[in-house]
């Protein structure tokens, strides 16, 4: 059998509240070494991308889609972690005919964020980020550390640094709050409704598998897969997610014949 060659339909990747470009680092090089084209993009006031933060999941789908137009991608695959899963989600039921799978990596609908954490993010961010990063992991740090784990204080860093792009109030504050506002997900799920993969931390502690469960119920078919790990996938289980949407991709979405 001819060895598989991915199509050049790329693969759009989005990061979660407070994250840029690089949490998708290991998943990107690793993909690409395989043929795939993987694009990461960063939402305003995260990463190189000018402030202000967008300060709703339909604004930043609506945002996603001008980038997408202005590079001419035609047809796309979309994936997103925690925030980003209700970007791509939103953004699928916006275009279903230019979307040719959706993977949502620690998702949930709907997205709530307890009103404390909301109201440390505004007033107090330092301690807010200390909170998501804790939160974040299914522990600490991993007995014995897989190739690309991304620490704990290197997430903080990452974090941190995004608050640092937006002088003008706190990037973590929008981002949970925009999650926290979203009500359209079912919609959009119905609206959508093509081949969608479920990457879930079995040990989530901020978005837990079953809150994930209306999403799953809306589009019948898809394909879930649980990693030994907690919300913060792509660095607690760097491989293991690179490996889930290449074979996800490969067997269910351009499988050959």
């Amino acid at each position: 059998m001819p060895a598989f060659s991915p199509p050049i339909t790329p693969l759009v990747l989005l990061h979660g509240a407070g994250g840029d470009a690089s949490v998708w680092s290991v998943q990107t090089d690793w993909l690409s070494r395989r043929g795939w084209t993987a694009l990461a993009l960063e939402f305003p006031a995260h990463g190189a991308t000018a402030a202000p933060p967008l300060p709703s999941i339909e604004g930043m789908a609506d945002w996603m889609w001008r980038q997408l137009d202005a590079r001419q991608t035609g047809p796309v695959v979309l994936a997103g972690h925690s925030m980003g899963s209700l970007v791509a989600l939103h953004a699928a039921g916006q275009r279903p005919g230019q979307v040719r799978g959706l993977a949502l990596l620690g998702t949930a609908f709907p997205m709530r964020v307890s009103r404390r954490l909301l109201a440390q993010a505004e007033n107090a961010p330092a301690e807010a980020i200390d909170s998501v990063v804790r939160w974040s992991y299914a522990q600490a740090e991993p007995l014995v550390p897989t190739p690309g784990f991304q620490s704990p204080e290197r997430y903080r860093e990452l974090l941190l640094r995004q608050q640092a792009n937006w002088a003008g109030g706190s990037v973590l504050a929008s981002d949970l709050g925009a999650c926290d506002r979203y009500d359209s997900g079912e919609a959009a799920a119905r609206q959508w409704g093509g081949p969608t993969l479920f990457l879930l931390g079995e040990h989530d502690r901020m978005t837990p598998p079953p809150s994930a469960a209306s999403l799953r119920d809306v589009l019948g078919g898809n394909r879930t897969v649980l990693l030994d790990c907690g919300h913060n996938l792509m660095a607690e289980a760097p491989h293991a997610v690179a490996h889930a949407l290449a074979d996800w991709m490969e067997r269910d979405l351009f499988a050959p014949g």
